[in-house]
């Protein structure tokens, strides 16, 4: 593992994470909802521009594994987050919020599946 790569990583990290909080704190600042809007609307959309990087790479485009580190383990790796969906569960849950939470876990597995396959198909139909 090279420095550089470390550096991009990193780097791209600290640009995910500070977009994440930024994005996260506009949405819950519009939407004072006891429902995790935020942490969704961050995995769906990270999950829609990995699907996106995947077809344009895939198409026409070949960085360098720095770039590809950056992007992808970096600032996609920061910006989604598991660890803050785990923990809207476990919220809802412990308020009561059985239904909620259920909705949850299903809207962000069905919804991040879609986004990743919704970036694919808007950049193959863009490129090819």
């Amino acid at each position: 593992m090279s420095a550089s790569i470390l550096f991009s990583v990193a780097f791209g990290g600290a640009l995910g994470a500070v977009s994440r909080y930024a994005l996260m704190s506009a949405i819950g600042h519009y939407l004072h909802a006891g429902f995790p809007y935020a942490t969704l609307v961050v995995n769906v959309l990270g999950s829609f521009v990995l699907g996106s990087l995947i077809e344009i790479m895939a198409l026409s485009w070949s960085p360098g594994q720095e770039m590809r580190s950056f992007l992808i383990v970096g600032v996609l790796g920061a910006f989604t987050t598991f660890s803050t969906f785990s923990q809207d569960v476990v919220f809802l849950m412990e308020r009561g919020q059985l239904a909620s939470a259920g909705t949850y876990i299903a809207l962000s597995v069905v919804l991040t599946i879609v986004g990743l396959f919704a970036g694919m198909a808007l950049f193959r139909q863009v490129l090819t």
